[in-house]
């Protein structure tokens, strides 16, 4: 195991998709378990960097007044306390139906980034069962794949109207707590790979820092989404190929 190219990896990664507060664990999963690295241990490990990065990022933005706790607040409660259930499932599902639902999952978010048309957001709309809805589901698919949730929670405020810039930050909140819950279930069951956590995590805190910064001040919203889109479907491609 390489540990210096995994560490480069998680840097890059996590620089690109922290600039659409998705969590740059969507892409380090499979591309470490494409390097060799057992998924059991590449899913905390994914987790761990998630929550790393998007503290930086939400640090950030919190500094610069970005965050939408009123929607923000039911995911982030629904989805941390679902998290740690869709990582013990996934100790009972064979890695090559963990891999279809990892391209079910990328295909739909990055569909949703590319080719979805953002609505005008209602003013009464019910942040409390939009936010449960998408926390629970973001929460079980994020503690099962090992990533956080971001995927699933960014596209789908940005389909209920939001503005995507503000949803950046909004989904790097979540996915900072559900990611921690995700990873200490992993951690109990004792499939941490240390020496592989301690490389990649200043990487990963960097990568989240710059990430947030071109976010705010040199991409305009449009060029968030697209950024993401583009590399969901890169990595479908490559699943699909390998």
């Amino acid at each position: 195991m390489n540990y210096v190219e995994l560490a480069l990896i998680s840097f890059i990664l996590s620089v690109i998709f922290s600039i659409g507060g998705v969590g740059s664990a969507i892409a380090i999963v499979p591309v470490m378990a494409w390097l060799g690295v057992p998924l059991m241990t590449a899913k905390p490990t994914g987790l761990f960097i998630n929550t790393l990065s998007m503290l930086s990022a939400t640090v950030k933005n919190l500094k610069h007044g970005k965050l939408e706790l009123k929607l923000g607040l039911p995911i982030l409660l629904v989805a941390t306390m679902v998290a740690p259930l869709g990582a013990y499932t996934g100790k009972f599902i064979p890695r090559r139906y963990i891999f279809l639902i990892f391209m079910a999952f990328l295909v739909y978010s990055g569909t949703m980034l590319l080719f979805f048309k953002p609505r005008k957001r209602a003013e009464n709309g019910n942040h409390l069962v939009e936010g449960s809805v998408i926390g629970g589901i973001a929460g079980f698919l994020g503690g099962l794949l090992g990533v956080g949730g971001g995927g699933i929670i960014s596209p789908a405020l940005i389909m209920l109207g939001y503005e995507p810039k503000k949803v950046a930050a909004t989904t790097a909140l979540v996915v900072f707590f559900s990611s921690l819950s995700g990873f200490l279930t992993y951690w109990g069951m004792g499939t941490l790979d240390l020496r592989l956590l301690a490389w990649v995590s200043i990487s990963a805190l960097a990568g989240g820092w710059i990430g947030t910064h071109l976010m705010h001040f040199k991409m305009s919203s449009e060029q968030v989404k697209k950024a993401i889109g583009m590399i969901l479907y890169l990595m479908v491609v490559k699943m699909l190929f390998s």
